[in-house]
């Protein structure tokens, strides 16, 4: 194994990048005691059986290959089963990029929440959910909440709904938001009185203006700002940006290096090298081209772990702190690195 190859691999996922972005994985979760299967995975729309689903549940599996996903994985649980632990666990392991779960009562949304961020917080998992009516207060999660959603003959309550907002999300390119992203199918909907309201209070909704129902703004639940969750953390599209990329120089870091190149610094530098070309890869598209988006040592967290086991460290400049690798760890940081995001608004003066 040579260094090297990590460039490679690099400059191949930068290529790609949004080609995959349009081609997440969504993951449903329904009750249904039709079949006897616990898992499946579906790639096309014509893999389905629809034997092995009730109408409804079919429907929904239709619903989420409406935005084109890569593929869509259902787990059945029983019907009368009072919690979706089962499911749970078995998607752990999986790759997906959004969940939802048509029919999720209230109360269940408020677990699966909480699951969502344990997975992305504690797990560092790229894990998100489309959950109605649930005020999660978090990046991971959209909160859907548009009820009285009419399509031919059927009316769909916001759970109902999530596995087409779901499918839209995973299909849709790193190139566009979801913002006004256009619903032909939807003819009426119960409308918001009070739509800004509902945006900032981090509600995914649906408009009608007076011509299309669409959804209004590319939003997720985050309304709590801080120092490390600013104002662009609150967009759907953001947020997907820094998981592709946090997924891509994650899983590089573990297939090509852990446990197969010694941590000196020579090595830190070729794998800071790769890296910077990786994201160069993705200015203009997914990256802000006028940004540094740049990684470099973590200078600070380096003398910190040297410093935790007694070592004084006061005599030493930057430049010996990131000579001096700390045992097996590597302590890199972001310098301005920027997400691109979507036009959404105009603002013109005119003067006449």
């Amino acid at each position: 194994m040579g260094l090297p190859e990590i460039s490679i691999i690099f400059s191949s996922l930068a290529v790609s990048a949004i080609q995959r972005s349009q081609r997440g994985i969504v993951s449903l979760i329904l009750k249904d005691g039709t079949g006897s299967f616990d898992t499946i995975e579906y790639k096309n729309i014509s893999d389905v059986k629809p034997s092995d689903w009730t109408a409804k549940n079919l429907q929904y599996i239709k619903d989420a290959f409406l935005g084109a996903p890569s593929k869509v994985i259902v787990e059945r649980i029983a019907a009368a089963a009072t919690d979706y632990n089962d499911a749970l666990n078995r998607l752990a392991s999986k790759r997906w990029n959004y969940l939802a779960i048509p029919d999720i009562a209230a109360a269940d949304s408020t677990t699966i929440a909480t699951q969502i961020k344990t997975w992305r917080e504690v797990n560092k998992k790229t894990f998100k959910a489309v959950l109605p009516n649930v005020a999660a207060d978090h990046e991971g999660i959209i909160n859907f909440t548009t009820e009285g959603i009419k399509v031919g003959s059927n009316t769909y309550t916001a759970s109902q709904y999530t596995a087409r907002i779901a499918g839209i999300l995973a299909g849709l390119p790193l190139t566009r938001s979801s913002t006004f992203f256009v619903l032909p199918e939807v003819e009426a909907i119960t409308e918001s009185e009070t739509p800004d309201d509902d945006i900032d209070k981090g509600k995914l909704i649906l408009i009608n203006d007076g011509d299309k129902i669409k959804i209004a703004r590319g939003v997720n639940s985050l309304t709590t700002l801080s120092t490390d969750k600013k104002a662009d953390f609150k967009k759907i599209k953001i947020i997907e940006g820094h998981d592709l990329v946090k997924e891509d120089i994650t899983r590089t870091f573990n297939d090509e290096y852990v446990g197969k190149v010694n941590n000196s610094y020579d090595n830190q530098v070729l794998f800071i090298i790769a890296t910077n070309s990786y994201l160069r890869g993705l200015r203009g598209t997914i990256l802000d081209p006028a940004a540094d988006n740049a990684v470099g040592v973590d200078v600070d967290s380096q003398r910190q772990a040297w410093e935790s086991i007694g070592k004084d460290t006061s005599t030493w400049d930057d430049q010996k702190v990131k000579e001096r690798t700390f045992e097996s760890k590597v302590f890199l940081m972001g310098d301005n690195v920027k997400f691109v995001d979507a036009v959404e608004d105009l603002k013109m003066k005119i003067s006449v």
